[in-house]
């Protein structure tokens, strides 16, 4: 009788675990198969394309539903706490994004000097091609600002707002262009330059202009009472639909990913790189598992006095789809079903902070751009001074905040990093041809940084929750 009552808790843990443990089988099986027709196969570019059709399939059903999820979390999350509240947790989660932040660059800093990646890299043996666009840290955080703030809310679910310099030369007939905003590079000590700041629109859903918005519409029509009941309701309701939407999605995400990582690995051109780029590789990638398994689960334990690795076991399901993926924003449906319902942290503090987080939080951004920055800096035999490093480490900070939660944005914001302590920008795409297997794993410690930081911020507001109305309906029972 105890053997068959251990046998039928064994099914139960199965059939529990049954899409987990798909996903984990998918993931071998796409590895495998990815190394099968590398090695067998002979695929051209078009039938490697053609080959990842299920695993793009994947990817364009997950970024559909980032702006409903969006929206309707943080509105009904917003709206179930009052005013004041919100404001708290709010600079509670902010407080949170910053000390982790900073704690990944100091990190990311500290590993970088002391291995010194970039000694043991011969640059005649990596190709340098291409060139990289200077960006200046001053226009990238106005546009963060700028991107707040959308001047249209349709045009902000599908485009952001982006500033670029161009030259002009004083004198000449752009030099007095009323319609655009200049200012003299005094930095490079030429009088004869200016340049002009020029704005466009770019496809892209811009998340931190739809958060604010929704974080204040929702603090409106919670504090409108019965009369701002009606839509409250209507978002409760478009929560529990899109919610029953991401189960749908998630039954297919085996397949997606199988392919997915299968197209990946036999995309790779060479494989030898990884062996040319081992010690920064090993850097990288050893600074976010001292991040991800000690630094964040230690402020979680001395916060909330819980096991932090069985609350990580909880996110098993999201920390696969990030790793596949390689996309914060992407895999926040994924990341609020585990934090829910395997973790239990409330759905007015998940709603509200996680899709914040997949937009601001990169931990590991942060500290893959510090370490990227000083292994360039090691590879041209640039000394840097104390300021020089204080400085990438400000900007390392500041840039993963603008970084977008989608994948390879750290290569962006990381011209910013250079450029702010003088480093060649040109030389960025040396990491470029092992960026996409580190991006997978920050990544990974993005969205555990989210997670970690809903339990952690969810404890320090248990006064203030328990003086607002019950938490919102468990939808998960009727999925």
């Amino acid at each position: 009788m105890q053997w068959l009552k251990k046998k039928w808790n064994f099914r139960d843990l199965l059939m529990k675990n049954r899409l987990l443990i798909a996903t984990v089988v998918s993931v071998l099986l796409g590895i495998g198969l990815g190394v099968i027709v590398r090695d067998h196969g002979a695929l051209s570019s078009l039938d490697t394309f053609y080959f990842g059709f299920p695993g793009e399939i994947l990817m364009r059903m997950l970024k559909l539903i980032i702006l409903p999820l969006i929206v309707s979390s943080i509105i009904t999350g917003v709206a179930s706490l009052k005013s004041e509240v919100s404001g708290l947790i709010g600079l509670r989660a902010i407080g949170y994004y910053f000390l982790t932040t900073i704690l990944a660059t100091i990190l990311g800093i500290i590993l970088v000097i002391t291995i010194k990646p970039g000694g043991s890299v011969s640059t005649e043996d990596i190709d340098r091609f291409g060139t990289s666009q200077n960006v200046s840290m001053v226009d990238a955080m106005l546009d963060l600002i700028r991107n707040m703030f959308p001047e249209n809310l349709v045009q902000a679910c599908f485009q952001q707002y982006k500033t670029k310099r161009e030259e002009i030369v004083l004198g000449g007939s752009n030099a007095t262009s009323p319609s655009s905003v200049s200012h003299r590079n005094s930095l490079q000590g030429d009088s004869s330059i200016d340049y002009r700041v020029v704005g466009s629109y770019s496809d892209g859903i811009n998340i931190l202009g739809l958060i604010v918005f929704c974080f204040v519409f929702g603090s409106v029509i919670g504090n409108m009472g019965e009369r701002g009941r009606t839509l409250v309701d209507f978002f409760e309701a478009l929560n529990e639909a899109t919610m029953r939407v991401v189960q749908i999605i998630m039954c297919y995400m085996p397949i997606g990913i199988l392919f997915l990582i299968a197209a990946k690995i036999i995309a790779v051109d060479d494989w030898s790189i990884f062996t040319k780029l081992g010690l920064y590789m090993a850097t990288v990638l050893s600074g976010l598992a001292i991040h991800g398994l000690l630094v964040l689960p230690v402020l979680y334990a001395v916060v909330v006095r819980k096991n932090p690795y069985a609350f990580a076991w909880g996110m098993t399901q999201a920390i696969l789809t990030s790793l596949m993926i390689s996309s914060s924003s992407a895999t926040l449906p994924v990341t609020l079903k585990c934090v829910e319902e395997n973790n239990g942290v409330d759905k007015r503090i998940t709603r509200f902070m996680l899709p914040v987080g997949a937009t601001i939080n990169m931990d590991g951004t942060a500290l893959y751009e510090a370490i990227a920055a000083i292994f360039i800096a090691q590879l041209n035999n640039y000394p840097l001074t104390i300021g020089q490093i204080i400085t990438i480490s400000i900007t390392s900070t500041a840039a993963s905040i603008g970084a977008a939660g989608i994948p390879s944005a750290g290569l962006v914001t990381m011209m910013i990093v250079l450029t702010a302590v003088g480093l060649p920008a040109n030389d960025l795409p040396l990491i470029l041809s092992v960026d996409w297997l580190l991006d997978r794993f920050r990544t990974v410690i993005n969205v555990l940084g989210d997670a970690y930081g809903a339990g952690i911020v969810e404890k320090l507001s248990e006064s203030e929750l328990d003086q607002t109305s019950s938490p919102m309906p468990d939808y998960a029972e009727h999925g």
